[in-house]
């Protein structure tokens, strides 16, 4: 393993030579040759400090000594505590992908929070200090995978933005951004482009990047696709943002809603090329992170490209968890403003068992047309619990001698999408505004809402979303570092498999889910049946797999699995 680097080298490796651009809309990949592994990574707030010190107190943000008896800063970092991440965890992090998983996987989902938390007041963050580390994180991205030729999709977290101002900037297309967030200014987006992630957006993307940070990418061209939100615009948190208005309906000009537009058309270009997508970005969608008119686009849009949509990944809350959008969410009633179930109330582990619990009243019932899956991951900083990142697993068959470059004109995957295109034309019309008659529509507290604009929509029961089939995600193994306060300097610390989803049987079949050498070996000889790293035994991550295991944990009496899933939730640390 090499050494760690300081971290002001760290920033000032990322000005050196950059890799090609990665693949562009329609165009084979910078390794066409790539083997097609069927497996992802995600990783999300990463938080790297440049001011950390090993030995410090947790009360300066491990920055300085103070009186007290809190937790010192440890040399790998400050598990469950309040301190963002020293470079010695950043740079081993990406030490062991590159080492353990660079050469078996497609392709890389990286859903922001690279820059510290602006809260130390004796240290404030400045942009220049943002730009930097975003940087140096990029170039660590670079190096580890898109030089093999893996597409990196970055997305924007709120720590990555700096929030100094409150005035507006006028955009040259018309529309209005603000400079609370600098880079998606012109300007400073124009800058983040050419200095630091020029070489992951497309080309054909860079148009919808420079107008709010959003945008699509193929990573295996012409079959998979990832979209990159900028979910800045729907955040709760920016309400005082004069150009954050809350996706009204009507205001065009909205730049929530123009994302939303934007967003509609990618997902109706990729159902007319029969291709699957993974919706991405930081803050995970609910009425309570976004404002509710922007929810109820983000619910009606995952629910009406159903079909299309594989699963939506996010992180923020570095808490492990699950949720569903709901077509429940987009009803109303004059009686009473029905809050999506997921408006966390409680902890959210209280909050989910009771949303699940309902899910079990109503489970003879269940229509899987009405539902969508939310995945939200842990964090890399060890802040609030451990580091922590997942690798993903998504059905090849029919595709497991294929290239990376020779997927798009694979005979297979052709006769695929003509299927699915034939049995997509004779679905019925089912949907819209069915919850919502035309009197409620009509008070004044709901005409003017997302929820009276519903259009008409169908459901394929036949979707990968929905069925085992091609591009299906099967499952996820998660890793962390237990008992990280133990290592020093002269240790290596070891990323563990913390659990993984799916059945045990299942990692001993040809080209399996998880490379065995990644697996522990506890689990590597075949013939176990039982492991607690294996608690849930999901068959795969389609819709009604979520919603069984949901009920499944909505049972009181299923103590033993609320007891597992809550462990993994908090990684044995406190609730929030």
């Amino acid at each position: 393993m090499k050494k760690c680097i300081p971290w002001l080298a760290g920033l000032l490796c990322g000005q050196v030579l950059a890799a090609p651009p990665q693949v562009v809309l329609n165009a084979a990949p910078n390794r066409p040759d790539r083997k097609l592994h069927g497996r992802f990574l995600h990783i999300t707030d990463i938080h790297p400090d440049p001011y950390y010190v090993e030995g410090t107190s947790q009360s300066s943000q491990c920055h300085r000594k103070e009186s007290g008896k809190d937790q010192q800063a440890g040399y790998y970092g400050t598990p469950f505590g309040i301190c963002d991440s020293p470079w010695t965890l950043t740079n081993f992090t990406f030490e062991h992908l590159e080492e353990h998983w660079s050469s078996e996987i497609d392709f890389v989902i990286w859903t922001g929070d690279n820059a510290r938390h602006d809260e130390d007041h004796e240290i404030p963050r400045p942009l220049d200090e943002i730009f930097a580390v975003n940087r140096a994180v990029a170039k660590k991205m670079e190096d580890v995978f898109l030089r093999k030729g893996i597409p990196v999709v970055p997305s924007l977290g709120n720590n990555d933005v700096w929030q100094s101002s409150l005035a507006l900037a006028a955009h040259a297309s018309g529309f209005y951004l603000n400079d609370a967030f600098v880079f998606l200014t012109s300007t400073t987006t124009e800058y983040f482009i050419s200095s630091i992630w020029d070489v992951f957006i497309p080309s054909a993307s860079k148009t919808s990047f420079r107008k709010g940070a959003y945008y699509a990418i193929e990573v295996i061209p012409d079959a998979l696709a990832a979209i990159s939100l900028s979910t800045m615009y729907f955040y709760r948190d920016n309400k005082e943002l004069t150009a954050v208005r809350g996706c009204p309906v009507g205001d065009a000009s909205d730049p929530g809603n123009l994302q939303f537009d934007w967003l509609e058309g990618q997902l109706e270009m990729f159902r007319a090329r029969q291709m699957q997508v993974w919706v991405t970005g930081h803050i995970p969608p609910s009425d309570y992170h976004y404002h509710p008119e922007c929810y109820y686009r983000y619910a009606e849009l995952s629910l009406r490209y159903q079909d299309v949509i594989l699963g939506s990944l996010f992180g923020h809350l570095n808490v492990d968890h699950f949720y569903f959008v709901e077509a429940a969410d987009l009803n109303v009633s004059l009686e009473e403003d029905r809050m999506p179930s997921h408006s966390f109330e409680g902890t959210i582990f209280e909050a989910l068992m009771a949303d699940f619990e309902a899910l079990v009243k109503k489970s003879k019932h269940l229509n899987y047309d009405d539902y969508a899956v939310v995945n939200v991951s842990p964090s890399l900083v060890p802040n609030p619990y451990l580091p922590s990142f997942r690798v993903f697993s998504y059905n090849i068959s029919g595709l497991e001698s294929t290239t990376v470059g020779a997927v798009g004109e694979d005979g297979y995957l052709l006769m695929t999408k003509k299927d699915r295109a034939s049995r997509w034309k004779h679905l019925p019309y089912r949907h819209g505004n069915d919850g919502n008659d035309k009197y409620q529509c009509m008070d004044a507290g709901y005409r003017d809402s997302w929820r009276c604009k519903l259009r008409p929509w169908r459901s394929d029961s036949h979707a990968p979303s929905r069925q085992n089939t091609l591009w299906t995600p099967l499952g996820y193994a998660q890793y962390y570092i237990p008992q990280l306060e133990g290592y020093g300097e002269k240790d290596e610390p070891k990323f563990k498999l913390e659990y993984l989803t799916f059945p045990i049987s299942k990692l001993y079949m040809a080209d399996g889910p998880v490379p065995l050498r990644n697996l522990p070996k506890s689990l590597r000889e075949a013939g176990i049946t039982k492991s607690e790293l294996a608690p849930y035994g999901l068959g795969d991550l389609t819709i009604p797999s979520w919603l069984d295991l949901a009920c499944k944990l909505g049972k009181p009496r299923e103590k033993k699995l609320r007891k597992q899933f809550r462990k993994y939730m908090y990684m044995g640390g406190e609730n929030i």
